[in-house]
């Protein structure tokens, strides 16, 4: 019988590691540019300290204030791994401090996305390992479940499933699906290949600047003296 809110796949398929780094270095920015500017993280889920994050999503969804099944995904997490926690946004208990973040590291893991609070920021701020969370708050989490481990879940307004190729730098976060990439990739080169064009013409004064006014008289802008 399925125990619907706490159940553990333990399987999952994950691109591969030459996809997965094609997108090493390049800014989330323009990343969603090329998605339309959509599959961005709320920005409320912000960077808790300078590394930047790039890996596959292992997801978790934890009862609000709850991190049992975040202990369990610790342990089954593979290296390189980014784990998603989706807390439902709840900002009454830590969800993880850095006790947890010290194991993850010794563990290889690649990083935490969470949608939800965490504590000591002192410590995680200096570490490593990428962390973006909703905020912090020294209340500690309890450890009696339900969840679910590796299922599709909710992170910042994003449905995050298992698999899932994440990107992070200090702009933010976003969510490429692994069908995607191979031409999200291309499409992002071609653009960071475009900026540079762009800013050579800036430093020698030659950014063409025609759009602005073409775009105001598309659009009737009345000019007063």
């Amino acid at each position: 019988m399925a125990n619907v809110g706490l159940r553990i796949r333990t399987k999952i398929d994950r691109p591969s590691k030459e996809l997965i780094g094609g997108f090493a270095g390049l800014p989330v920015a323009n990343i969603a540019d090329m998605m339309n500017r959509m599959f961005c993280i709320n920005a409320r889920i912000h960077a808790m300290n300078a590394a930047p994050l790039l890996g596959p999503a292992f997801t978790i969804k934890c009862r609000p204030g709850d991190n049992l099944l975040l202990h369990k995904a610790l342990d089954m997490a593979q290296p390189g791994d980014i784990l998603v926690v989706d807390a439902q946004g709840d900002m009454s208990n830590s969800i993880m401090g850095e006790l947890m973040v010290m194991w993850a590291i010794k563990r290889g893991l690649g990083g935490f996305v969470i949608d939800g609070a965490i504590r000591d920021i002192g410590a995680i701020k200096t570490m490593s390992i990428p962390v973006y969370a909703r905020g912090i708050t020294p209340a500690g989490p309890y450890k009696d479940g339900p969840g679910e481990i590796n299922t599709p879940v909710a992170c910042g307004g994003v449905v995050v499933s298992p698999g899932d190729i994440l990107v992070g730098d200090e702009d933010g976060l976003v969510v490429v699906k692994p069908e995607d990439a191979p031409e999200l990739l291309e499409k992002t080169k071609a653009k960071n290949a475009a900026e540079q064009k762009t800013m050579d013409e800036i430093a020698n004064l030659a950014w063409d600047r025609m759009w602005v006014d073409k775009a105001l008289k598309e659009r009737g802008c009345e000019y007063l003296d």
